[in-house]
């Protein structure tokens, strides 16, 4: 499984972000309540590891939407750390 995410063009002054993740050809990154669970968990590991707040989620079959704020990393860190983690 391969997350795509597109880079941000320009960095936020909030550190607030919208994150999408997708599963290439929008394949399938949820495939039960085990999956969903892992994810989860895999947040809530690198939000103390990183330092961010999370506003919001959403979990789709084929991607998520978080709303985060970056406090301590950089987004780049905080979503290598996460898609790394939550794929492997």
């Amino acid at each position: 499984m391969i997350f795509y995410a597109k880079k941000s063009k320009k960095k936020s002054e909030s550190g607030i972000y919208h994150i999408v993740l997708r599963g290439i050809n929008k394949q399938i990154i949820f495939e039960d309540e085990e999956d969903n669970v892992k994810f989860i968990q895999t947040l809530k590991e690198y939000k103390n590891k990183s330092g961010y707040k999370i506003y919001e989620y959403c979990l789709m079959g084929n991607h998520v939407h978080i709303l985060l704020q970056e406090l301590e990393e950089g987004i780049e860190t905080i979503m290598r750390r996460i898609g790394s983690s939550y794929v492997y």
